[in-house]
């Protein structure tokens, strides 16, 4: 079944990833063998075109392509490194943790540093643990105003 989504996350050293679908089912793994395109053009945010197939581990997308903008906007940049924390003299309004700035970050933002951070504690998890941690920790964020709806 031919599919569109937006990836979540794809790691271009390792060579994998996840996309969420558009129609709500849930996350995709990706693999960089099942690109049709260059791995680098394959980041966080660009919605994708695949094929959806059911892997040893769960859903599994195959045949990737990028869905072109109809504005024709160039390809994403890679993703700079979050700026430094502003000090409470500069805070702006921004919530002050311990006198020091606190980042509250989208509901997408802090699912995929967490599928990052889940990643880089263990690899050997599989998309599904992944994706059950993943969501009983957001939920906990979301229950506690940590993460912007």
């Amino acid at each position: 079944m031919r599919m569109i989504g937006k990836i979540l996350r794809f790691d271009e050293v390792r060579g994998y990833g996840f996309i969420v679908p558009e129609e709500g089912h849930e996350d995709v793994f990706m693999h960089a063998n099942d690109l049709m395109g260059e791995k680098y053009l394959y980041q966080a945010g660009r919605e994708v075109e695949f094929e959806m197939e059911m892997g040893d581990k769960g859903p599994k997308a195959s045949r990737i392509r990028l869905v072109e903008s109809t504005a024709g906007e160039p390809p994403l940049p890679p993703r700079a490194a979050a700026p430094a924390a502003r000090s409470a003299a500069d805070n702006g309004g921004d919530p002050l943790v311990d006198g020091e700035v606190c980042d509250i970050l989208t509901r997408t933002e802090f699912r995929t540093e967490l599928t990052e951070a889940l990643i880089a504690a263990d690899g050997d998890l599989t998309a599904q643990q992944i994706r059950r941690i993943r969501d009983q920790v957001a939920s906990l964020a979301a229950s506690h105003g940590w993460v912007d709806n």
